[in-house]
């Protein structure tokens, strides 16, 4: 079943002046706009489109990518301001996303960035933004090695620092004394796991340890391969988190940055069912 704000393969039915129209089953046929059409769309044939409700309220097709999905945090820039609506921003489509009056607390000004979580509501079935971005962040122990890359959103301020949305997911803290400079709220950069507290929060710091963090994990795989028979171990890019965590003790991203480096040293080669030491270094120990 095709969902609003998501990336959906539709069947293509037929074409009409306006368009393309697609399958979406319960929703009817959905219209992709002429101008997004292509020689290579024909009915009978499937194309990826994401959904949502143009300025007449219709569920359209469009092969645009927007800047954020439903589900998704993204620091999006106010393009104009409805005092009696809220704030519109650009997502990268045609029509700009709603931020609702109730969704925001405080001043936005257009040009601006706002962070915020593209969301479906559930009275109106729209597409809209949350600024309130606290309440919907994860407050469970996550699951990284210290020093492990993140990807951050700055998204407010404390005494302390800044409050960054990790891995779209949870919420960290980088500190001031950590940083050469302050930071624009929506920053995007990468940033690295310190700590994690108890309370769900997770410290964070802008230095990677780099090679002195990972060059540990890649010795322990490297000298698996080379005590097991035929220089293999059933473990790879694609393996479930839970069998990498438990048998290498580390996240899936830490093991995916270690067989990389292992690859890039061309000791190992990664296969669809695992990875292998190369032939010359399993005849030398």
């Amino acid at each position: 079943m095709p969902y609003l704000g998501e990336t959906n393969l539709l069947s293509i039915l037929h074409e009409a002046a306006p368009g393309l129209y697609l399958d979406g089953e319960d929703m009817g046929q959905i219209l992709l706009p002429k101008r997004y059409a292509t020689p290579l769309m024909v009915p009978g044939g499937a194309i990826d489109v994401f959904l949502y409700r143009d300025s007449e309220d219709r569920v359209i097709a469009t092969t645009d990518k927007p800047f954020a999905k439903v589900g998704q945090f993204a620091a999006l820039e106010v393009v104009s301001i409805n005092q009696q609506m809220g704030a519109f921003l650009n997502w990268g489509l045609a029509k700009d996303l709603l931020l609702p009056n109730r969704e925001w607390a405080g001043t936005v000004k257009v040009g601006e960035k706002v962070v915020v979580l593209v969301r479906l509501d559930e009275r109106t079935n729209r597409i809209v933004a949350t600024a309130r971005v606290d309440r919907h962040l994860d407050r469970t122990e996550a699951e990284y090695d210290r020093g492990e890359s993140v990807d951050l959103i700055i998204f407010g301020e404390t005494p302390l620092g800044y409050k960054a949305i990790v891995d779209q997911s949870h919420i960290g803290l980088l500190y001031r004394t950590d940083l050469p400079a302050p930071l624009p709220i929506g920053s995007e950069l990468t940033g690295f796991i310190g700590r994690e507290r108890p309370d769900g929060k997770i410290d964070l710091t802008v230095h990677d340890s780099g090679y002195e963090r990972i060059e540990p994990l890649r010795d322990k795989i490297f000298g698996m391969l080379k005590r097991t028979e035929g220089g293999f171990l059933p473990y790879h890019d694609k393996s479930p988190p839970e069998d990498i965590r438990t048998t290498f003790e580390v996240s899936k991203k830490a093991f995916k940055q270690a067989i990389g480096a292992l690859y890039r040293e061309r000791l190992i080669t990664i296969d669809p069912d695992g990875i292998r030491l190369v032939e010359k270094e399993s005849t030398t120990e």
